[in-house]
């Protein structure tokens, strides 16, 4: 065992002296989320108490093997407690409801579902009973929430983006990179915002960016590969090392897009390390994707010693658990980022394995409507995020491969997951539907700018007025006061309003599927710099464009076009000329910009 490993198990025996033994009775009788808990707690007069885990979480660990094998604590739960215990990963509502408060998320309920008391990660098991005593002797909350007013959020007048654009600039760690936070990570929405700046001209957000993703490259692990969680301390090097598809998803995608932008090749190499996790470690055997490995060998002890070792040293301690779930959200996320990379790099296995993860998903988790139930065991969805993700993987896969039916597909999805999820009061879209417990479903920030981000998109694609107004319906969330206030949340409302108010670069190849021309003139059009792009190939044998808004001749050769917001590229017949407007576009758009 290794000395840290051993100092930490001192402690751990050290706090537990303070609780009292490990309990040698069965333990604490958890129960699952459910209506049934809620009843229970009523009927009874006792609060609730919900462990939200992740089962890749090392203080999870630490926690159940330590303060929820106390006896004072078994006790206490058992007596004064209704007791809930669910996965994070197995129940987005829940994951997205009470994300802000980490994990190990301790979060105790009333039996009308109000909040009384919440706390996030580890709670030592001396410090956890005099929590559980205060709550049962004062189960009132703990600080009432504020109330939350109903109007509609505006869209961003000219004040308000520029106090928007100075608190992003201001909130970059202009010394380290990434957001000035203790945790270091790749925000999605800052760093893309800053690329989309950047394609427009700004070289100081290029450099914010750069700056970012080049210090993100230290959160790849450079054995297996694949991306760490984040790292601690205000730096890229205090690693934690669970391994979740969300982060693999998201950094594979940015990093695509940034070599795209900038050809720079640690930029592919940081891609091309992802994708090799993704396909050595969280592919299944029918090649679906896993959602998550543990960031433990031995659950509960550190394992920075571990992963500072090679392969064969670490294989033959042991592997960190993989969680098998193939959730539907894990592979749209997955297929998506493949499909962008695929593009990007012409790595015809990264965009084969898209395909078959998306195809897999349809098959086993798609609806009977048209949505997507989230695992085996669909625990009270269904979900925003799967059939979300699905359909952006669907729309990546139809800008990768010129198929309609992904299209078709993508649309089918959609249309059902905005007439579900739509918010009552019209601003923005619900993590879930209700689920029977007093527990409302909420609206978060990263899935309604995941939404409002593929509904403008789609709306290019088809032409459909519907979709336009669903993004706008995302962007009212966006745009609202509660979210415009919070800290490091800035660049989300930033990104959406720009993808609203400007339309995508778009690309056209025109000839047929068959011709190895237009196959070539496809190939160069998915290789095109920008985190927005309305990739089309256009074969007149399947009838006109979904969304014909742009009129293009006739030619006896294939032929590829390129269009900003302001203005489209004369035709090319070969790669190099395509390569060659395309840049000269882009730069004449750059110089142009304000």
């Amino acid at each position: 065992m290794h000395l840290t490993q051993r100092l930490a198990l001192l402690v751990l025996t050290f706090v537990g002296l303070l609780a009292g033994p490990v309990s040698a009775s069965p333990g604490i009788a958890w129960q699952p989320w459910s209506p049934a808990a809620f009843a229970e707690a009523g009927r009874d007069d006792k609060p609730v108490f919900l462990y939200l885990e992740a089962v890749w979480c090392h203080w999870c660990h630490v926690m159940q093997a330590d303060t929820f094998a106390r006896d004072a604590v078994v006790k206490l739960l058992a007596e004064r407690f209704v007791v809930v215990r669910a996965d994070h990963d197995a129940q987005p509502a829940l994951a997205n409801r009470f994300r802000d408060y980490g994990w190990p998320a301790l979060i105790f309920l009333d039996a009308d579902g109000a909040e009384l008391v919440k706390r996030a990660g580890y709670i030592a098991p001396d410090d956890f009973v005099r929590l559980l005593t205060a709550i049962v002797d004062d189960p009132s909350p703990e600080q009432r929430p504020a109330r939350v007013s109903k109007r509609v959020g505006d869209a961003l007048n000219e004040a308000e983006f520029e106090r928007l654009l100075a608190t992003h600039i201001g909130d970059h760690d202009a010394r380290r990179g990434g957001l000035r936070l203790p945790q270091k990570f790749l925000d999605r929405a800052h760093v893309e915002y800053d690329m989309t700046r950047a394609l427009a001209g700004d070289a100081a957000a290029a450099q914010r960016a750069r700056q970012t993703l080049d210090a993100a490259i230290g959160l790849i692990d450079p054995v297996w590969g694949g991306i760490y969680q984040y790292s601690t301390g205000g730096r890229w090097d205090r690693l934690h090392f669970e391994k979740i598809m969300r982060s693999q998803a998201r950094y594979l995608r940015l990093y695509a897009l940034a070599y795209a932008q900038w050809q720079l090749p640690e930029y592919a190499a940081a891609a091309r390390d992802i994708q090799r996790y993704l396909m050595d470690f969280l592919r299944s055997p029918e090649g679906a994707f896993y959602v998550s490995q543990d960031a433990d060998v031995v659950q509960g002890e550190k394992a920075g010693d571990y992963f500072a070792l090679g392969d064969a040293a670490r294989r033959k301690i042991g592997m960190p658990r993989i969680d098998r779930n193939r959730y539907a959200d894990a592979n749209g996320q997955a297929a998506e980022a493949l499909a962008v990379w695929a593009g990007v790099s012409g790595d015809a296995q990264a965009l084969a394995a898209a395909d078959t993860a998306a195809r897999w998903t349809l098959a086993h988790r798609r609806r009977d409507d048209g949505g997507f139930n989230h695992g085996d065991d669909d625990i009270a969805g269904p979900y925003l995020g799967d059939s979300l993700h699905m359909a952006a993987a669907m729309l990546a896969l139809h800008a990768a491969t010129g198929d309609r039916q992904w299209l078709t597909d993508a649309v089918t999805t959609s249309n059902w997951l905005a007439t579900t999820f739509a918010a009552d009061n019209d601003t923005g879209f619900l993590t879930a539907v209700d689920d029977g417990t007093p527990v409302a479903p909420v609206a978060t920030i990263a899935e309604n700018l995941d939404a409002a981000l593929f509904f403008d998109l789609l709306h290019h694609y088809t032409g459909d007025a519907r979709h336009r107004a669903h993004a706008e319906t995302a962007m009212r969330h966006l745009a609202s006061a509660a979210v415009r206030s919070r800290r490091f949340e800035e660049s989300s409302p930033l990104l959406a309003s720009h993808a609203i108010g400007e339309a995508p670069l778009h690309l056209v190849v025109v000839g047929r599927k068959d011709d190895p021309a237009a196959t070539a003139l496809h190939a160069e059009a998915l290789c095109a710099p920008g985190p927005r792009r309305r990739i089309e190939w256009w074969d007149r044998s399947e009838g006109p464009l979904p969304h014909a808004d742009v009129e293009f001749p006739e030619f006896d050769q294939a032929a590829g076009y390129f269009c900003t917001a302001s203005r489209c590229s004369a035709p090319s017949f070969d790669v190099a000329a395509y390569r060659q407007r395309i840049a000269g576009l882009l730069d004449a758009q750059a110089s142009e910009a304000p």
